[in-house]
């Protein structure tokens, strides 16, 4: 009987928390889609880089929401389990209160292990995969770069403007800069339109000059018609890989390598300053470290019952320790910085919680069990 209450509480608190896990990310990622539509508006990209890049950025919204969608989730079940006395079936049924927050204490550490599978191996993975989809990637859609009355230096060394737009499809007063190094191309026309050249476009320039300058030596042309092509240029983007992108395994090398023995040369280990990949590690070995303590924090809920008159306040109380303890997991990568002893005190700090919040049950329990032997 026992195991069936169990179980029943289980799949209540799991349902509604994946339920809410899937529903706020993927309000999160809708938003977040919109944005990256920067991808194929400005930078040109076709919708098959647009849909790979924002699907694989997935991972870290759903990282960054768990403990949240966790907290509220699990809060919200036992909070209607008491609402509705289906807690007082539970202790009729001679379950145990401290049984029942073993069995979650087990769950979150399953929890905690899965973030930090999460974080550590396939956000970083999803990440550098999606760097590389765009570093790779052609500008599909160069009609995309020209924008009226603006300028767009989406490109390195390359600056385009147009004036109107018309109805017919054409740009009217095109102005172009392209600059490497010491030499520099500036081409003007009164009009342009893009024309299909085999599978690609090319932009297609009438009346115009080219102004070129290369060694202090300038020479300028004339022109009807020229064909303008964008092949061979080099765009904004970060062409070595973020911290964020780096896998665990490299970071620690990179440690070990700045206060041990140096004996490799690790690509984009910043020896100077250590204190990025401090936070990076933090954040993907030790935050997941508050999941128990988020877990333990709902279980307050089941020590009072609503026929209490400071039920609702204890409510409060309780919901308001679980935000601390979430702003708290990610303020305290603020506080790392070069001293590894230092860094390593914060390690210490979920793990504390966790045995402060798990004496005080184990206290309380036992006292009001001796009582009630008595």
């Amino acid at each position: 009987m026992k195991k069936i209450i169990f179980r029943k509480l289980l799949s209540d608190c799991f349902s509604f928390f994946l339920l809410s896990l899937i529903g706020i990310s993927a309000i999160i990622w809708v938003f977040q889609a919109v944005n990256f539509l920067d991808i194929i508006i400005e930078d040109g990209r076709n919708y098959k880089i647009y849909l790979s890049y924002t699907l694989l950025n997935l991972p870290k919204i759903i990282s960054r929401i768990l403990p949240f969608a966790l907290f509220f989730s699990f809060s919200y079940v036992f909070i209607k389990y008491e609402n509705n006395n289906e807690f007082i079936i539970f202790w009729n049924h001679g379950v145990n209160k401290l049984k029942l927050i073993n069995l979650f204490f087990y769950v979150s550490i399953f929890l905690m292990l899965i973030q930090m599978v999460l974080l550590s191996i396939i956000v970083p993975k999803t990440q550098e995969i999606a760097r590389s989809k765009l570093r790779a990637s052609d500008i599909d859609y160069f009609e995309g770069l020209i924008k009226t009355k603006k300028f767009n230096d989406t490109i390195k060394g390359l600056t385009i403007y147009a004036d109107e737009k018309n109805n017919n499809g054409e740009f009217e007063n095109i102005y172009i800069k392209k600059k490497n190094d010491e030499k520099f191309q500036i081409t003007y026309a009164k009009k342009g339109i893009f024309e299909l050249k085999g599978n690609k476009k090319v932009l297609v320039l009438y009346d115009g000059q080219t102004l070129n300058s290369n060694n202090n030596q300038t020479t300028n042309f004339k022109f009807s018609k020229s064909d303008f092509g964008i092949s061979n240029m080099e765009e904004h983007l970060v062409t070595h890989k973020k911290i964020q992108e780096q896998s665990t395994r490299i970071l620690i090398k990179c440690l070990m390598n700045i206060y041990g023995p140096k004996n490799q040369n690790i690509l984009n280990c910043d020896e100077t300053n250590p204190r990025n990949t401090f936070k990076e590690l933090f954040k993907r070995l030790l935050s997941p470290f508050y999941l128990p303590v988020l877990i333990l924090i709902t279980l307050l809920l089941i020590l009072n019952s609503k026929e209490s008159r400071k039920y609702n306040q204890y409510k409060t109380f309780t919901f308001l320790i679980g935000l601390l303890i979430i702003i708290l997991s990610e303020s305290s990568l603020g506080f790392i910085n070069n001293n590894m002893i230092k860094n390593l005190s914060l390690t210490a700090l979920p793990i504390l919680l966790l045995s402060i919040i798990y004496l005080y049950f184990f206290n309380k329990l036992k006292i009001k069990n001796f009582i009630a032997k008595e």
